[in-house]
């Protein structure tokens, strides 16, 4: 196996074992037996657990972060802002959906996490609310622009989290579908 594809299937036996028993769950040892492999080729891609640790914050970071980035460049200003919002929050509850056990790192991070997960996140989020402010400086067009764009943007990304964690914890009971009808309606109050 190539030495970047070894890389990403321990990352991959790494996330598993987080996702499954927790953070306290991983060693070296483990990783490798799970990847069927010796603890030296472990330790030879990443010097130690916390370098692998380190190593999965980095790519599970660059993976949310990305996936966010897809859905929130759009521009309230053009067309119909309730539609875009929307849009906005499909593709999140998607990519949520699509990559559970990514998200689940992101949005209810497990006692044991490393405190630099907890700082990426922050970092993260303080980057998504900047984007969201931004787009939402127009609101809902003239004359119903925000009076606060952060603040919106904030109480929009605690809503549309909220969500995320509803479908991650509970999707039989808080579909996408669920989620956005509801988001339509709210969001339609707020716009008219």
């Amino acid at each position: 196996m190539a030495a970047a594809d070894r890389r990403e299937q321990l990352l991959d036996v790494t996330k598993a074992i987080v996702a499954g028993d927790g953070f306290h769950a991983v060693s070296i040892e483990r990783v490798a037996r799970e990847a069927g492999i010796t603890r030296p080729v472990v330790y030879g891609h990443f010097g130690d657990k916390d370098g692998m640790l380190e190593a999965l914050i980095d790519r599970e970071t660059v993976r949310s972060i990305t996936q966010l980035e897809d859905v929130l460049e759009y521009d309230l200003g053009e067309g119909d802002a309730v539609e875009t919002l929307l849009a906005s929050l499909r593709g999140y509850l998607e990519a949520v959906h699509t990559d559970p056990d990514t998200w689940r790192l992101v949005l209810m991070p497990q006692e044991g996490a490393p405190t630099s997960l907890h700082e990426r996140i922050a970092a993260g989020r303080a980057a998504v609310v900047a984007q969201l402010a931004s787009n939402m400086a127009p609101g809902f067009g003239p004359g119903q622009e925000s009076p606060d764009p952060q603040l919106t943007a904030h109480m929009l990304s605690a809503v549309s989290d909220e969500g995320a964690r509803l479908l991650l914890t509970d999707p039989d009971r808080y579909s996408i579908d669920r989620i956005l009808t509801h988001a339509r309606w709210l969001l339609e109050q707020l716009d008219s």
